[in-house]
């Protein structure tokens, strides 16, 4: 299970609750101004995330109003880009930034540079804003000279968490904190490297139509559009080259030849990462009494004796040993 840090005001006395959250905030992103209509009132709840150089908060909070302004960008500058996705139950979140202002409801993606001014807040009153938030080094985003200068218009406004790259990034997110207990600490890395890619490719989208994307950024999204369609479709035993061509309108030829500068081929991918899931599930203390068949069946595989060559072939050992291993070293 990922480590998470739990902040909580119902755990302090009534005076400071306020004042912790606000510290509890600047910590989380950087200094801010945060103003409530009544700070006696006030409760929140924060669930941390540590994934390697990222950090992804699940929080529920009385509304506040959060203002980020130049004295507070010279005393600090984490260099962050700020993103949140706005949840079911949240009253509409206002931004204001880069001159563009936007209203978010739940479902909507949103992204802030944390070097730059902005405004962030909701109608104060009883009811809840609720959301997940992620910070992401800017260094990590890598978008080609094209479409960085066109971010900009993308800061503070509303994008759709229910299609294309927006709905992949938040599946992602209500996955992470639904789903605890399916990640080891180890997985953090990998969680990370995930969501930077889904949020890159987000943003190049989101910076310019699909046809007016030059040729290498629109491989590039489409390349990051069928790994987490792979990643997601694992269990499924009909997954194939050809059946992923067809998820995404294209041929298995031009499938293979938008891999040909990849790492690994897109059946390669697939059983890679059918290997990695169930080497997770042999590991995992949880599930020692699960036999090694059902676990080659759960992440696709047709048969126990093909998941047996397949394991041995990647890590040298039958998966029952690997299991004895792993969990004979855990005792």
């Amino acid at each position: 299970m990922l480590p998470m840090k739990v902040f909580r005001t119902a755990d302090l006395p009534r005076g400071e609750r306020f004042d912790a959250w606000r510290d509890c905030m600047n910590r989380t992103i950087a200094p801010m101004e945060t103003v409530c209509d009544r700070p006696s009132e006030f409760m929140a709840v924060q669930h941390l995330l540590r994934l390697g150089p990222l950090v992804a908060w699940r929080t529920v909070f009385r509304p506040c109003r959060h203002r980020r302004t130049a004295v507070d960008i010279r005393r600090s500058d984490p260099e962050l880009l700020h993103l949140t996705l706005v949840l079911p139950g949240s009253v509409p979140l206002h931004t204001e930034q880069a001159g563009n202002s936007d209203t978010h409801h739940a479902h909507d993606l949103y992204v802030i540079d944390v070097s730059r001014p902005c405004e962030v807040g909701a109608p104060f009153g009883d009811s809840p804003m609720v959301a997940i938030g992620l910070e992401i080094p800017k260094a990590l985003v890598s978008l080609p000279p094209a479409l960085r200068c066109r971010t900009d218009r993308l800061l503070g406004r509303s994008l759709s968490g229910r299609r294309g790259f927006g709905l992949l990034v938040a599946q992602t997110l209500v996955q992470l904190f639904g789903e605890q207990g399916g990640y080891r600490p180890s997985d953090g890395g990998r969680l990370a490297t995930l969501l930077v890619e889904l949020v890159t490719g987000m943003l190049a989208h989101e910076s310019e139509t699909a046809a007016g994307l030059p040729d290498e950024s629109r491989e590039r999204a489409l390349v990051l559009h069928v790994r987490e369609h792979i990643r997601r479709n694992l269990h499924d035993p009909g997954l194939s080259p050809a059946t992923v061509a067809a998820a995404h309108h294209l041929s298995v030829r031009q499938l293979h030849r938008l891999f040909e500068s990849e790492e690994e081929t897109v059946a390669g991918l697939i059983r890679t990462g059918r290997l990695d899931a169930a080497r997770r599930d042999l590991a995992d203390p949880a599930r020692r009494g699960v036999p090694a068949c059902r676990v080659a069946l759960r992440w696709g595989f047709t048969s126990a004796a093909h998941f047996g060559r397949a394991f041995r072939d990647a890590h040298g050992i039958p998966p029952g040993e690997y299991r004895r291993r792993v969990l004979g070293e855990a005792r």
